[in-house]
């Protein structure tokens, strides 16, 4: 690498000296604090724990303090931080319809059981840039008082699961009991099954999942979404411990779930009804979730009959890139030297430039 070249490891060390300087900004302004970033860029910090499959906010908090802000950079950092930690366990799966609910709206249903939530969104406000914020609070943390946190709305039941009462939606793809494959501890072969496609649409870029959802509503897919449910709130995580013979508690995390209805005409076999999409991110990733609903149903082209021919059906072509950590670390090495590639290439077509001009010179005479 650059160490090659002479004065090399010196620039390196000053580069990262540079870098820390950049990082800290003008110095006569406070040092944001993790506390900070993890309190007022809870969506940064959210989707920077659900693409590096690691829910801890102190830890992303200081993945973005290190990264100066550069998302991807502190999935990077996270994603290898995540590799050093030890398992000791799995949880039991997440029982979402037992959500505390701080968040729930349905774009099918306007009366349903529960109600709708609106909750903390973007939404409904206006695209205005808000001056106010450019100043600083009126009262510091140190004479105001901290607003009182909502009250979380009892568990509601899944508006899929009131559709599915009258049969008119697929059901629910039943637990097996088979132990789910990990794609962090072994390669992706394909084919993959349901629970492989879905821990890596998971952890896939937000914006490249962005970009296909809206792919399949513009024709390439024939999908005709309705957003069954967004709900967003905090689950509780379960763990089963063998030596005592019975399951803990070990805390709560924030997940934002989407179950998208999509239009389906039915088959030999199965009548008319609707077929389901689905997305869970950690956190409040609604945008990321409901992509994720959209890509997931066009993947189960195949199993539904359906034809093929969008790029969002293409199983290996949208798992094996949607990976922003694998995506980011094959572009930027671009950046890093390929000198003896380039001097090769530089000589062959300097020959080949020679051959041609001398047969176009023997040509002419």
């Amino acid at each position: 690498m650059y160490v090659a070249a002479k004065g090399g490891e010196k620039a390196i060390r000053n580069a990262h000296e540079l870098l820390a300087r950049r990082r800290r900004g003008d110095r006569t302004l406070p040092a944001v604090t993790l506390e900070q970033i993890a309190a007022q860029l809870t969506l940064a910090v959210d989707r920077v724990m659900a693409e590096g499959s690691l829910y801890d906010t102190a830890l992303a908090a200081l993945a973005i303090k290190q990264a100066r802000g550069d998302l991807i950079e502190a999935i990077f950092l996270i994603r290898a931080f995540r590799t050093t930690l030890p398992r000791f366990g799995s949880a039991r799966p997440l029982d979402t319809g037992a959500m505390l609910v701080r968040r729930r709206v349905s774009a099918t249903f306007k009366d349903l059981p529960g109600g709708q939530l609106l909750g903390p969104t973007f939404d409904y406000t206006h695209r205005l840039l808000d001056t106010s914020l450019a100043e600083a609070d009126a009262g510091g943390a140190e004479e105001g008082e901290p607003p009182p946190a909502a009250e979380p709305a009892p568990p509601m039941p899944r508006v899929t699961d009131l559709i599915g009462a009258e049969g008119l939606i697929e059901p629910s793809p039943r637990e097996d009991g088979a132990e789910p494959f990990d794609i962090t501890r072994a390669p992706v072969s394909y084919p993959v099954d349901r629970a492989t496609r879905l821990q890596t649409l998971a952890r896939g870029d937000e914006g490249y999942l962005l970009a296909l959802g809206y792919s399949t509503q513009r024709g390439y897919a024939r999908s005709h979404p309705f957003v069954g449910e967004i709900r967003f709130g905090e689950v509780e995580v379960v763990l089963d411990i063998p030596e005592l013979g019975f399951e803990v508690s070990i805390g709560e995390v924030e997940v934002t779930e989407c179950q998208m209805v999509n239009q389906f005409k039915g088959s030999a076999q199965v009548p008319p009804q609707f077929t389901r999409g689905y997305g869970l991110v950690f956190g409040q990733c609604e945008r990321k979730a409901m992509s994720m609903a959209l890509v997931e149903r066009a993947l189960r082209w195949q199993e539904l009959g359906e034809e093929p021919g969008a790029p969002a059906q293409d199983e290996e072509f949208v798992l094996s890139h949607c990976d922003n950590v694998q995506a980011t670390g094959f572009v930027e090495h671009l950046k890093l030297p390929h000198y003896v590639d380039f001097q090769a290439e530089l000589d062959l077509v300097r020959r080949m430039r020679a051959e041609i001009a001398t047969e176009r010179k023997e040509a002419a005479e």
